[in-house]
């Protein structure tokens, strides 16, 4: 009979969990156990997507999927041939939780509660096994000769393993760890963030949205990906939403060494070239020409938007179309399809926080997500430098990469 295994996983989010449930269901003969530094486990999990948990996203096919990951789409493809988000919704539905999909893909449990989730995977690690400690911070851990791992809480108290996972997220002390055992750090800077910009053609404007513009890094070279559509929204420190968003993942090392000072262009109309709106305005022109300028919004923008943007290139409440000059029509048409705009710092987004960057993706074998530098230390979740863009992606990716974690971590035993 062979001697039972020891698995100790640090971190106890999203990844964690997932490998803990998957190493000890899939591999009965091992003893897994899950050490949380904090109070209460999947802590993130609870607090996610407005309290709803946004589980992942119904995309089903793996090279669509990796799109929607600034770092770490290489990587992911193959990874997401073995479990991805239709495996993600079968999982649950195994243990009863049903997922809903929403009109944007977004998929959450039908009953809009994390806690559906943290239950239900607080129930599959039980019934597994697991053993889950909390308030058990871990101090260092420490390749053993001639194998396995001797992991310190601080506590003072010392555990040993056969194999240690971590996914501890982005915690500066884990990333310390994986850097002193040889691995490279790609240094963490935030990714999914909103933009403070303050400037008069915005103020008294917050709750105004947009179905669709495009926002557009100036600057940052020919990336196609600095260049990001979709709805956006006014804010009382700048602008938000799924536009934004998007971006901020897409140029989170862009933006971080210009120190979040840049310049913004706004189209806010990118379904009309400058050459259509002007003749669409010099229409509007002929056939209202008394009409106040104001007042009379032709184009698809909210009209509070419309009132400001106007106002700003010199249009006065009372001025009609007829006296429109041409020098104020080409202001116009620039502040519509082109208006620069000053970010000067990042706001936050909720209660999402990602990361950009991590533990090099170079130095982890992504069939086991075990180290190629150190024998029996894998990875999962946000420590790697993986991210993605808001809607169920990063918890995709923290199931996926803990889910493969979990398999290679139990089939040691049979190396």
């Amino acid at each position: 009979m062979s001697p039972v295994s020891q698995i100790i996983i640090i971190g106890g989010g999203a990844a964690g969990f997932f490998a803990a449930v998957t190493c000890a269901q899939t591999y009965p003969d091992t003893r897994v156990t899950l050490l949380e530094a904090g109070k209460y486990p999947l802590a993130k999990v609870k607090i996610s997507g407005g309290g709803r948990c946004n589980v992942t996203h119904a995309c089903f096919e793996p090279t669509q999927l990796v799109q929607y990951y600034p770092r770490g789409n290489k990587a992911l493809r193959g990874a997401f041939t073995r479990f991805q988000p239709q495996d993600t919704v079968a999982w649950y539905a195994d243990r009863g939780v049903k997922l809903k999909t929403e009109a944007d893909g977004r998929m959450f449990p039908t009953t809009d509660d994390s806690d559906t989730i943290v239950r239900c995977l607080m129930d599959a690690a039980a019934a597994a096994g697991v053993k889950i400690w909390t308030g058990a911070a871990v101090s260092e851990i420490t390749p053993q000769q001639p194998s396995g791992w001797a992991v310190n809480l601080k506590s003072g108290q010392v555990l040993t393993a056969d194999r240690v996972l971590l996914a501890t997220g982005s915690n500066p002390s884990a990333y310390k760890w994986a850097q002193q055992l040889g691995h490279p750090i790609v240094t963490p800077v935030p990714s999914l963030f909103t933009f403070n910009i303050p400037d008069a053609r915005l103020a008294n404007l917050a709750g105004v949205s947009v179905k669709t513009a495009t926002v557009t890094l100036a600057g940052s070279g020919k990336k196609a990906t600095l260049n990001q559509a979709g709805a956006l929204l006014i804010t009382h420190w700048g602008i938000s939403g799924p536009a934004v968003l998007k971006l901020s993942a897409w140029g989170a090392r862009f933006l971080s060494e210009s120190r979040y000072q840049t310049t913004l262009i706004i189209d806010w109309l990118p379904e009309y070239r400058p050459d259509k709106l002007r003749e669409l305005i010099i229409a509007v022109k002929s056939q209202l020409p008394q009409k106040t300028i104001q007042n009379s919004c032709p184009i698809p923008i909210p009209h509070r938007l419309w009132e400001s943007l106007t106002s700003y290139v010199g249009i006065q409440p009372g001025d009609r179309w007829a006296g429109l000059a041409n020098k104020t029509l080409d202001r116009l048409i620039q502040e519509l399809n082109r208006g620069e705009y000053q970010i000067t710092g990042k706001g936050a987004f909720k209660e999402e926080f990602v990361t950009c960057g991590g533990v090099d993706l170079k130095s982890v074998n992504f069939q086991t997500m075990e180290s190629k530098i150190c024998p029996g230390l894998y990875f999962a979740g946000e420590i790697l430098d993986i991210d993605g863009v808001t809607g169920g992606f990063n918890f995709q990716s923290a199931w996926t990469t803990g889910y493969l974690a979990g398999l290679a971590m139990g089939d040691g035993n049979k190396k």
